[in-house]
C-alpha cells in the first residue's frame, strides 16, 4: 500500500493532541489506545514518544488499569489549590464588600481589585493577586462599576450645543455658541 502523506504534519499533530486534551471522552480513548499499544508489545517509552507524553504517565495508565480496570482510565476528581480564605472569612468579606471602603478607612469610594488585595492582606492576612480578587468579586455576585468621569468647569452653552434636542443654540461663526 502506498504511504499516505498529511500536509503540515507537525501542525496537525499539535492540533490533534490539543483536541485530545480538551475533551474528557477523548482523553479516555487516548488512554485506551495507549494501553492497546502496550498490550501489543510496545514499551511505555515507545508509546510515550508516539503520544508526546512522559513515560511515567503511560506507566500510571497501565497501573491504574491493572488496579481498577477501565474505571481507572476515567478522569478523576481534581482538588485544585485550597482556598486562601475559609468559608467563614468569605462570609465576613462579603459583608465588608457591601459596605463602603471608607468604612475601613480607605480613601476610595468603590472597591476594586487592588483595594481588595490590600484589604485581604490587612484584615485577613491573605495575600492574593488583583486578578484573583476580581474572581472573588465575581464569585460573590458583584459586577464591575466605574463612575463616569465628570468634566470640571464645563461650559453649559457648549454642552447644550452638542445635544440633538437643543435647536436654539448655534455657532455664529466666531467659535462661540449663542442663543438664537
Amino acid at each position: 500500500m502506498k504511504r499516505l502523506h498529511i500536509n503540515n504534519e507537525d501542525v496537525i499533530r499539535i492540533a490533534i493532541l490539543q483536541e485530545i486534551r480538551r475533551n474528557e471522552e477523548s482523553r479516555y480513548d487516548h488512554r485506551l489506545h495507549g494501553l492497546l499499544l502496550v498490550s501489543g508489545g510496545m514499551t511505555c517509552y515507545d508509546v510515550a514518544k508516539q503520544f508526546d507524553q512522559d513515560a511515567t504517565t503511560i506507566q500510571r495508565w497501565v497501573n491504574r488499569f491493572e488496579k481498577d480496570g477501565f474505571a481507572g482510565l476515567q478522569d478523576r476528581e481534581r482538588s485544585g489549590r485550597t482556598s486562601s480564605l475559609t468559608p467563614k472569612q468569605l462570609i465576613s468579606l462579603n459583608a465588608d464588600l457591601r459596605a463602603s471602603p471608607r468604612t475601613f478607612g480607605y480613601s476610595n469610594t468603590l472597591w476594586d481589585g487592588k483595594l481588595l488585595a490590600h484589604h485581604l492582606a490587612k484584615q485577613y492576612q491573605a495575600v492574593l493577586g488583583v486578578r484573583q480578587c476580581q474572581r472573588i468579586f465575581h464569585s460573590l455576585g458583584f459586577r464591575r462599576r466605574k463612575p463616569r468621569p465628570v468634566i470640571a468647569h464645563a461650559d453649559p452653552m457648549a454642552q447644550a450645543a452638542f445635544k440633538k434636542t437643543e435647536k436654539d443654540i448655534r455657532d455664529n461663526g466666531s467659535g462661540r455658541m449663542v442663543s438664537g
